[in-house]
């Protein structure tokens, strides 16, 4: 009964994001003014959790963890969530700054949110996600639906393999994340999304700081790594950067972006 339930669950979610995706591919100038109450609707927090445990992490800065969650209760605190969502009550925390190594010896910095911010910004994601990947341009392919590197990379092997290129350029953006306007961004978003609800929201987790070592510091700048929801912010801002290339610069390359790297390809002439 269980597992019926979680495919159900599962299913009745994949529907409310196909018909969000074909309404907004239909009408790509359509706004959508009433999204915030299907963020707490009980399937979409279901599979939100789901995701999430799958996901697995660490705890943010109030130390809950995965498995705490469990013993508290999963249905519990989904159903409190969905009551602070309700009630608009919500409030989340700042996150809890650690580092990854990088390759290159540099330390990648990662702003972890609490498992129920994580909770909240994944239901937020499941709903509004397909209205934006009717946006996003055929040559983005980093945290997306069935896009993976892997497809970013035969693209341009397929190309370069037809001889339609001299040369791929390899280029990236330094601190993509962390120098994220969130003035423009919000603008972006609401090109799409004017329920103030969900602007709210997203607005709350671009400024809720950061905590490190016991000192807090504010977010003016960026979305932090680590945090479910900014993947998809990264792609809504940077869709600006692949339409204008590919309306004023399509005719010297073709581009393949993931995330916010990048790799023009430059055509052969004639």
């Amino acid at each position: 009964m269980i597992a019926d339930k979680a495919i159900n669950t599962h299913e009745k979610v994949r529907n409310i994001q196909n018909r969000l995706y074909l309404t907004a591919k239909a009408n790509r100038m359509r706004k959508f003014y009433a999204m915030y109450d299907k963020i707490y609707r009980k399937d979409i927090l279901e599979e939100a959790w789901k995701r999430v445990k799958r996901n697995g992490g660490a705890g943010g800065v109030d130390k809950v963890s995965i498995l705490d969650v469990k013993a508290y209760g999963e249905e519990k605190l989904l159903d409190e969530i969905a009551e602070e969502l309700r009630t608009e009550k919500y409030r989340c925390k700042p996150v809890r700054r650690t580092y990854i190594p990088k390759a290159d010896g540099k330390k990648r910095p990662l702003g972890i949110p609490t498992i129920k911010d994580r909770i909240v910004q994944m239901a937020a994601k499941i709903v509004i996600e397909p209205v934006f990947e009717a946006d996003f341009q055929s040559c983005s392919y980093g945290f997306r639906p069935k896009r993976s590197a892997l497809q970013a990379m035969d693209r341009i092997f397929e190309v370069a393999d037809k001889g339609g290129a001299l040369w791929v350029i390899d280029a990236d953006i330094k601190d993509y994340f962390g120098s994220i306007s969130h003035d423009k961004l919000l603008l972006l978003v609401e090109q799409r999304i004017t329920d103030r609800r969900v602007l709210k929201l997203i607005k709350g987790w671009l400024k809720a700081g950061v905590l490190e070592a016991g000192h807090y510091s504010e977010s003016t700048l960026g979305a932090p790594q680590g945090g479910v929801i900014s993947p998809l912010l990264s792609n809504i801002y940077l869709n600006y950067f692949d339409v204008y290339w590919n309306k004023r610069f399509g005719h010297l390359g073709e581009l393949v972006r993931y995330a916010d790297d990048c790799a023009p390809r430059r055509r052969r002439a004639g």
